[in-house]
């Protein structure tokens, strides 16, 4: 289907000085000013700053979701060569699907559960008469599907969304998003959580749009992303426009200090042993790479010999999403290492390798087929061995997930989520009270907190009261699982200083998952890479990452985006790899 283009000559979306403002929201203030923004048929505007900075908002008032009571004012605000400030709900409607399409950044809670996959991109065929008959629909449904690299369409046409993997997820959300042949792409964090290589056929997914003339509105925290496929960046601060241009011009040489602090905030292997937040871009000639100075961590005990997780040979099978009753998939298979006292270990590997079972496995949420589990010297998972046998040891394993926000209560305040963490120790409780503020203290974080709520919680606050939870009991393990992956780059490098500097402090082993090679780089002394279930290379983790010697290894480096590749570049090391690895 052809894009519903308005003319290569004229552009999409015209704007200049955008206001966007709540009646009962920052004192009546608006919380986007004066922003200018124009995209052309064809061309990727990227939008990136800090969560709160309007990134969203501003986006979003380009299809007419704002949200209610929003006021918007703007000089001019033209949308499909449209006085958009004249639209009703009705022309706004008209223009969601057909003109523009909408990718968000969690598919899982975008696409509806009770819906298959098929239904779901079908619907903005049917809403907008885009086809009339139902075969002319289902055929139109297969043929986006295997547009954006989605196997098999007619069956993953009949999943619902819990049955995907979280790229398939996202390329669904995507082919949602194109089925009627929009003129733009509004694409909010679409690569958000998604490991190395799925991200980086996210992004080219996209960039197959571009060649065909679509519009792309791109909202990132990912600079490395954004230095692949834009053509321009918009960077935002506190609701404005602190700098903009040419993708190389904003990203090799930023005019203002809030952009080169996002840059220089960016973790790697050059990084380790040094204070992310401190980070800072040095005056540089004209034409030269900037030079990122960054201040020293304190120096670092080495691990001990004293083997906190043992793993050993662990296997798990599930049975087969959409498969039939028999059939099954191996998500573990052989999976054997130790983690020592003090020691930070890194799970790496695409989505489908097992990190997350593993993880699980290691907490004792799920069981092994076969293989064991020891914890400071004891049997803690594996054959015969219960919750019961694990009750002395469970608050000496602690957990720090991706989105605290659903895992916390969301009843409780932050003083009843640490009071949970700290049951195990048996306190008083003004001694629960004195021991929680020290932890929020460690954090970062004031007793102001104590009566706050998850959900009144920025993103970087939930996090490190997710990590004053771990905390809490003085676990010997923390398994973490993306801790970092969905945050803005300064709030990232706020987390990932903290958690750098507690575990240096407290000689607490660390598991840690990630998707994130460069975060993975910064922080871990070690790392396993995982795929299809298995242990594929080991080893220091610079020598592994700076040096890899297996395929998917280098597939994986090859796959990452990188903060100072040109624009457009694409890693042509891949291509070889993934054939290798097909072989």
């Amino acid at each position: 289907m052809k894009t519903q283009a308005l003319g290569m000559d004229r552009p999409l979306v015209e704007i200049c000085g955008l206001s966007i403002g709540f009646a009962n929201e920052n004192g009546g203030a608006p919380l986007v000013q004066g922003v200018d923004l124009m995209i052309r048929p064809g061309e990727c505007v990227a939008l990136v700053g800090e969560s709160g900075s309007g990134k969203s908002l501003t986006a979003r008032s380009l299809i007419g979701l704002a949200g209610r009571g929003a006021r918007i004012g703007a000089e001019r605000f033209e949308i499909a060569g449209r006085d958009a400030l004249a639209f009703t709900e009705r022309d706004w409607r008209g223009l969601r699907g057909p003109f523009a399409g909408l990718v968000m950044q969690d598919a899982l809670v975008s696409l509806d559960p009770l819906r298959t996959i098929g239904a779901e991109i079908e619907e903005v065929l049917a809403h907008h008469r885009v086809l009339r008959s139902r075969a002319g629909r289902r055929a139109r449904v297969h043929d986006v599907m295997t547009d954006v690299g989605i196997p098999e369409p007619a069956m993953r046409a009949r999943q619902y969304a819990h049955e995907l993997s979280g790229g398939l997820r996202q390329r669904a959300l995507i082919a949602s998003a194109i089925a009627a042949g929009p003129a733009l792409v509004i694409a909010d964090e679409p690569t958000t959580a998604l490991d190395v290589t799925v991200q980086a056929q996210v992004v080219a997914v996209l960039g197959e749009r571009l060649a065909q003339g679509v519009g792309v509105l791109l909202i990132s925290h990912d600079l490395a992303v954004v230095a692949g496929i834009a053509d321009r960046v918009l960077v935002m601060h506190g609701g404005k426009v602190v700098d903009s241009g040419a993708t190389p011009d904003v990203l090799q040489h930023p005019s203002h200090d809030y952009t080169r602090q996002l840059m220089a905030a960016q973790p790697s292997l050059e990084s380790r042993g040094h204070r992310l937040s401190s980070a800072r871009m040095a005056v540089t000639t004209r034409g030269a790479m900037p030079a990122i100075v960054r201040d020293p961590l304190p120096p670092r005990a080495a691990p001990s010999d004293r083997v906190v997780l043992d793993v050993g040979g662990i296997g798990k099978t599930f049975g087969r999403r959409g498969g039939g009753r028999d059939e099954r998939f191996t998500a573990l298979d052989d999976v054997s290492f130790q983690v020592r006292q003090g020691e930070v270990l890194g799970i790496i590997g695409e989505s489908g390798s097992g990190k997350s079972t593993c993880g699980n496995i290691v907490l004792g949420l799920l069981e092994p087929d076969h293989g064991a589990v020891r914890f400071l010297g004891r049997e803690w998972n594996g054959a015969g061995v219960g919750e019961t046998a694990r009750r002395a040891l469970r608050s000496r394993i602690q957990y720090i997930p991706q989105d605290p926000l659903s895992s916390f209560d969301p009843r409780h305040a932050v003083r009843e989520l640490l009071a949970e963490g700290l049951h195990s120790r048996g306190l008083s409780k003004a001694g629960v009270l004195d021991r929680s503020v020290e932890l929020l203290e460690q954090v970062g974080l004031s007793a102001a907190y104590l009566d706050r709520r998850p959900v009144s919680l920025s993103g970087g606050q939930r996090q490190r009261v997710a990590i004053a939870r771990a905390l809490a009991p003085e676990p010997a393990l923390i398994v973490c699982d993306e801790p970092v992956s969905a945050l803005d780059v300064y709030v990232q490098a706020q987390v990932l200083d903290l958690l750098v500097s507690l575990q240096a402090r407290l000689a607490t082993a660390l598991l840690f998952i990630s998707h994130d090679l460069d975060v993975v780089a910064h922080l871990c002394d070690r790392v396993l890479v995982f795929k299809s279930g298995r242990v594929v290379e080991e080893g220091d983790v610079e020598g592994v990452l700076a040096h890899p010697r297996h395929a998917y290894t280098r597939l994986l480096k090859a796959s990452a985006p990188t903060l100072w590749q040109k624009h457009g570049e694409r890693r042509d090391e891949a291509a070889p790899l993934a054939r290798e690895l097909m072989l």
